[in-house]
């Protein structure tokens, strides 16, 4: 049965850290705003950085609905569940914020990322997340499935982009610079790469 925690203890951060993929969830403050649900993954984009706060690296993509709503109410929920191994659904309900390139953090908080590249992913922002709820459930309605491997089409995809390309793709994409219900989403251009 469900067990709530008051921080990310040494087991819940070993179940998070080796899971593949985790789901993030967000919804404007809008009764009738449209609820966005993300999958993510990529080896070495997800990070733990204390008992409370989580990040994870947020890349080029045909949206950004989740900085939208977290620039306008910074509610979110993250998700894993074991789809290999003892049943297990962990989820951290919490304030997220986008921290975005021009940011005196960013740079640190990269640093916490030793185990991928992100230069190749058109790397926006960086999602740091600090916990208010933390709660594990069962799981036992997850099927086991296996993983096999990151897909390699979102950095070769994006590993083509410099600068301006990127802004030049983002400003084409309808719901990058405001979500689909027109919040304000990535502030453009985006300021020069880091990485």
């Amino acid at each position: 049965m469900g067990k709530t925690y008051e921080r990310l203890d040494s087991r819940l951060r070993t179940f998070i850290e080796a899971q593949p993929l985790f789901f993030t969830a967000t919804a404007p403050l809008s009764e009738d705003g449209t609820i966005n649900l993300s999958p993510k993954g990529l080896k070495g984009s997800f990070a733990v950085i204390d008992d409370l706060t989580v990040a994870y690296l947020d890349f080029a993509g045909s949206n950004a609905e989740t900085i939208a709503h977290l620039r306008e109410n910074g509610r979110i929920t993250l998700m894993w569940c074991a789809f290999q191994g003892p049943p297990n659904i962990v989820r951290v309900h919490g304030r997220g914020e986008p921290v975005f390139r021009d940011d005196p953090r960013f740079k640190e908080l990269l640093t916490r990322f030793p185990d991928i590249d992100p230069a190749p992913h058109g790397l926006r922002a960086i999602i740091v997340v600090t916990a208010e709820h933390i709660r594990d459930t069962c799981g036992y309605a997850v099927p086991f499935m296996s993983y096999e491997e990151d897909r390699d089409l979102h950095g070769r995809r994006f590993a083509r982009e410099d600068d301006a390309s990127l802004n030049e793709y983002f400003r084409r994409k309808e719901h990058v610079e405001t979500s689909l219900d027109g919040l304000p989403g990535l502030p453009l251009p985006l300021p020069p790469s880091t990485v």
